[in-house]
């Protein structure tokens, strides 16, 4: 069991910090406003109304021994800056943070943040993606220029080995597992003499544009 810090319960944060509870963990979940805090009480460990740009509130909290914190402030940047700070002043080493903007994700890095994420733009760039592919099951942003994807498996695959498909030489990319729609079952890591079969779902990761060649591929 872990024990996580989440600051801000709008959307982002009460789901987040209600399914780290859900998996076992111990969350402390914070925000200034009382109806966020009442909502959220029964669904994580401890629910505080509090203010975490106030430096006194953050030491008072006892919170430097947290596995992490997260940061979910994003309406106004200056409250999630100073949430920031704070959290750095009270000794937690793992701050993870919301940005809204690019001008956001660039301060919050000044400040020595290295996770930041994006919920908005990758649910985006997800949703532009699954409707530009119908093929396309999913899709996940990892890193400036990279991605995961879920891809339904293309007729011209099925019947073939992974070695015969090259996908690491003809796009760049790895299969980290291919789930079975009707058995379920899921193949880590699959090996060269793995045959590909019809309603499978290929989870993909690499550069996007292997991803987007690979997509491409008419069925």
């Amino acid at each position: 069991m872990k024990q996580f810090l989440v600051i801000g319960l709008g959307n982002f944060g009460y789901f987040l910090a209600s399914h780290l509870y859900s998996k076992g963990h111990d969350v402390m979940a914070i925000d200034k406003k009382p109806e966020l805090v009442e909502q959220i009480k029964t669904k994580v460990t401890q629910a505080i109304v509090a203010d975490a740009t106030d430096p006194a509130v953050i030491a008072s909290l006892n919170v430097n021994e947290m596995d992490a914190a997260v940061v979910s402030i994003g309406s106004v940047l200056s409250n999630s800056i100073l949430a920031v700070l704070n959290l750095q002043e009270a000794g937690i080493g793992h701050i993870v943070a919301k940005a809204i903007n690019e001008p956001h994700k660039r301060v919050l890095e000044k400040l020595g943040v290295k996770d930041i994420c994006f919920p908005e733009k990758d649910n985006a760039i997800s949703m532009a993606e699954r409707l530009n592919n119908p093929n396309l099951i999913d899709f996940l942003p990892v890193m400036d220029g990279y991605g995961i994807i879920e891809l339904a498996v293309p007729k011209s695959f099925i019947g073939k080995t992974l070695m015969q498909v090259k996908l690491p030489n003809r796009y760049a990319v790895q299969i980290v597992a291919i789930k079975e729609m009707i058995s379920e079952k899921v193949h880590f890591t699959p090996k060269a003499d793995f045959i590909f079969k019809e309603n499978g779902i290929m989870v993909l990761l690499g550069p996007e544009k292997g991803l987007e060649k690979l997509k491409m591929i008419k069925n």
